[in-house]
């Protein structure tokens, strides 16, 4: 694992129900890490953000809209889910996606790779720093939520654009790296 490019990837969507909301936007930070000195080091290859067109934005939750920032003409230029999920598959190969609540983001992009039938060839292993936050810091008294936003602001992490899938790609990878280092 220790060889393979993360994928920190965040997802913003209409909702929260897979088989009913979609995809609107897939960010990602793709890093390439080094772990042959005393400490590992990280170096960002690329970030990227897809904006995808909804098909069916009347099933969409209002409050998702609301919170994820959605406006529609911040998407006059988006692609469409195929598209998305072509690049996506193509810069993201071999990688390991890394994500905050990496169930729910893969639930989602796992099903539009379905839908579309675009391969998914990122690397089968997951990290979520969900995880590694509960595991490194459940013990401590001063750390009561898992949350992004809580971590971040825990860890001095500053995410101007919350709820904004690159801003989140960001944050999750910063955030990761000050856990590896705690």
């Amino acid at each position: 694992m220790k060889k393979h490019t993360l994928a920190f990837i965040d997802t913003e969507s209409t909702g929260l129900d897979p088989d009913k909301h979609e995809l609107i936007s897939i960010g990602a930070v793709l890093v390439r890490q080094d772990w042959s000195g005393e400490k590992p080091a990280f170096q960002i290859a690329e970030e990227f953000e897809l904006k995808i067109k909804p098909e069916r934005i009347e099933d969409a939750d209002r409050v998702s809209l609301r919170v994820n920032k959605y406006d529609p003409a911040d998407w006059v230029f988006a692609y469409t889910l195929p598209e998305a999920m072509k690049i996506l598959s193509e810069k993201t190969k071999d990688a390991i996606m890394v994500s905050h609540n990496v169930a729910f983001d893969y639930m989602f992009l796992e099903k539009a790779f379905r839908t579309t039938g675009v391969e998914n060839k990122m690397h089968y292993h997951k990290l979520d720093t969900i995880s590694i936050a509960f595991a490194k810091l459940h013990g401590r008294g001063d750390i009561n939520q898992f949350s992004l936003r809580s971590l971040c602001e825990k860890f001095g992490i500053e995410n101007k654009s919350a709820h904004t899938a690159l801003s989140d790609a960001r944050a999750t990878f910063l955030l990761y790296r000050r856990l590896l280092e705690f």
